[in-house]
Parts: C-alpha cells; sequence; structure tokens
C-alpha cells in the first residue's frame, strides 16, 4: 500500500505532456468549442460532477460551486491564452476527476470557505489546458467552450433535483464512484 500512494504522489509531481489536450485545427469557432465538453468522457464527468455535488450540497452551494468552477476555468483559460505556464496541469484535472467523484459518492458536505477555492483552482486546470491549445487567440472557442460547460453543471443541477434525487441518490454516488475509479486507473500507468 505504501508503494502505491508513492507511485500515486510521483505521478501527481511528475511533468506530463498535455495527453487529454492535444490542441490542433479542431479549435476553430463557436460550435467546435460548444461541442469539445461533449466530446470527452473526462468533460462530461467533471462539469456533471460539480453541479451534481453542488445539487447535493443545496443552498447557496448551487449557484456559488459552478460560478467558481466557471470563474477559475475563464482565469486558466487567460493563463493559457498569454502563454502563462501552469505546472502538472493534466495530473491536476486527473486529480480533480478522482477528488469530485468522490466528493460526489460521498455525499461530501464541505464547508463553501473549502469548497468554492478547491472548484476554483479545478476550474482553472481545466480552463489552463483549453486556453494554452487555443493559444493564439481563440477567444470564441473557449467563451462558447464556457457556456457548455455551465450547461452540463446545469445537467447535474438537475440530476441531484429533489424530484429525480429521491429515487437516484444511489445512481448519483455510483455515478461519483465510477468518475473517481476510473480517473485514478487513469493515473496508474503514471
Amino acid at each position: 500500500m505504501t508503494m502505491r500512494k508513492i507511485l500515486v504522489a510521483a505521478a501527481l509531481l511528475a511533468p506530463l505532456p498535455a495527453l487529454a489536450h492535444p490542441g490542433g485545427d479542431h479549435l476553430h469557432g463557436l460550435a467546435a468549442g460548444f461541442a469539445h465538453p461533449f466530446g470527452g468522457l473526462d468533460h462530461l464527468a467533471a462539469m456533471v460532477a460539480v453541479g451534481l455535488w453542488a445539487g447535493m450540497a443545496g443552498g447557496r452551494a448551487r449557484w456559488m460551486a459552478p460560478a467558481a468552477f466557471l470563474g477559475g476555468m475563464a482565469a486558466g483559460g487567460v493563463l493559457g491564452l498569454t502563454g502563462i505556464g501552469v505546472p502538472m496541469v493534466e495530473a491536476g484535472i486527473l486529480a480533480s476527476l478522482v477528488v469530485l467523484g468522490l466528493m460526489v459518492a460521498a455525499a461530501a458536505r464541505l464547508p463553501l470557505a473549502a469548497a468554492l477555492p478547491l472548484l476554483a483552482g479545478f476550474g482553472l486546470l481545466h480552463g489552463h489546458a483549453h486556453g494554452t491549445e487555443a493559444a493564439g487567440g481563440a477567444v470564441g472557442y473557449l467563451a462558447a467552450m464556457m457556456a457548455a460547460t455551465a450547461l452540463l453543471h446545469g445537467a447535474g443541477l438537475l440530476l441531484a433535483s429533489p424530484r429525480l434525487a429521491s429515487r437516484g441518490r444511489v445512481a448519483q454516488r455510483l455515478a461519483g464512484g465510477a468518475t473517481a475509479a476510473a480517473a485514478a486507473v487513469a493515473l496508474l500507468p503514471w
């Protein structure tokens, strides 16, 4: 067990290439930016998990948690567009999936003072990855991606609504566990 912890820590600290965010010719226009979050399981899982956790937490978290993530995402996008580096972005994105999945699976009751900076940090990492791949001025692409992200947060909120939650609490927690497990498995080869 100690060796596994050492390997996971080493993987999180190792410099990594942008594995899930390769950049390229797909970074053009509003339609491509809007479609991008729907095209990868990492995006879907993270964005829906933010909304799902926010809905499960209730109260002000319902709007503050997605807003914190989106604010961090915007800041990260600007950093990436301007070429300012952030260390361990890809490992941080995978870690965000593990943590978000565990937050949902455990129905974690974090105080907003702890949850909001955490979510903003995760948003910064996700935004930076896309800002870096879009370096060169694809601001419209990033704005459309943020709109799609907000919709996916909304989908998570809807899944946590009282009407659906009473029927699907176990499904919500299983989805959170599956998100965390998939990301943890992705970390193993590192």
